[in-house]
């Protein structure tokens, strides 16, 4: 199982940054999170307002490092 890993920053303070996981819920291949990871940023911009994601990739979902 894949999942997506983004790094954000906040908008007012763009020097303040966190790590994110978002689980791909099912078994995708690495490609079908590549497809899918523009589409699950939307819905994750709408759950965290006043963040803007830096840089992200996909990667095994057991990782425990983010």
């Amino acid at each position: 199982m894949f999942a997506i890993y983004l790094s954000a920053c906040l908008l007012r303070d763009p020097s303040v940054c966190r790590e994110f996981k978002i689980d791909s819920g099912d078994d995708s291949s690495s490609m079908a999170c590549l497809m899918q990871a523009p589409l699950q940023f939307g819905f994750w911009a709408k759950e965290h307002p006043g963040w803007q994601i830096a840089r992200w990739r996909c990667g095994a979902s057991s990782e425990n490092k983010i």
